[in-house]
């Protein structure tokens, strides 16, 4: 009897380090993603103020872990004559294989914005969880406004 309790405490102990080991390795494994994102505005101009004086030429995403979501806040000048539709699309991704794991969305696809008006937009990365072998990424932000 008191063999068998030893070899099931054995058992236990040996699962509990094992299990221990496996969980710590785990919790040890980090992603850390660095990116940029340059961004193109066409028949509309883009800020990081309302005031319209600090002009985005590119966003710095941080370094998002997978499944983050992350929001940044830029406002859209229609400095032209007539309404426009705003849209929001993406290009030149780098690796190319990061647009199956990234998204970028606003809140502002289809406004339309009138002549010499202001509007903010909230910009949002999302990265999948299932994202793998990418460290680092880079893409164009293209903002547009059609008429």
């Amino acid at each position: 009897m008191r063999f068998k309790f030893k070899t099931s405490l054995l058992t236990i102990v040996i699962v509990a380090i094992l299990s221990g080991l496996t969980v710590s390795g785990l919790l040890n494994t980090s992603k850390v993603l660095q990116s940029s994102g340059s961004v193109k505005a066409i028949n509309v101009e883009v800020y990081w103020d309302n005031n319209c004086t600090q002009v985005v030429n590119a966003v710095d995403w941080g370094t998002p872990d997978p499944g983050d979501d992350v929001n940044t806040t830029v406002y859209i000048r229609n400095s032209g004559t007539a309404s426009m539709n705003l849209s929001l699309t993406t290009s030149s991704w780098t690796p190319a294989e990061a647009a199956n794991y990234i998204t970028l969305s606003w809140d502002r696809e289809g406004f339309v914005l009138n002549a010499d008006e202001v509007t903010q937009a909230v910009l949002t990365l999302f990265v999948s969880d299932m994202i793998s072998g990418i460290v680092d990424f880079a893409f164009n932000i293209i903002i547009e406004g059609t008429g």
